[in-house]
């Protein structure tokens, strides 16, 4: 599996790849830029100009149930923000 998980699919990166045609994607944690961009290209067909990385700290849950209090976390992630050329495009619904 390549470094990639998946697309990123909100009203947020939706804005992005209408105005800026910028993609947004959830990918490994311990990826690096490069790796991105090539994963990204071989996946996609397209020409990769620019990449920004954040890492996201899983947020603290904490519920009260039958059985007690139940304390959790959910997982940190990496999200990739990915500039490609003016005359390209990801469709990421072509399948379905």
């Amino acid at each position: 599996m390549g470094v990639v998980v998946k697309p990123l699919i909100t009203e947020k990166s939706n804005m992005l790849a209408e105005k800026l045609n910028q993609y947004a994607f959830i990918v490994d944690l311990n990826a690096t830029k490069p790796e991105i961009i090539k994963d990204v290209e071989e996946m996609y067909g397209v020409e990769v100009t620019g990449v920004s990385t954040m890492v996201y700290r899983g947020k603290r849950k904490f519920r009260f149930t039958k059985s007690g209090a139940q304390n959790g976390k959910k997982s940190n992630f990496k999200k990739a923000v990915i500039s490609i050329k003016e005359d390209q495009e990801i469709d990421f619904f072509e399948s379905v």
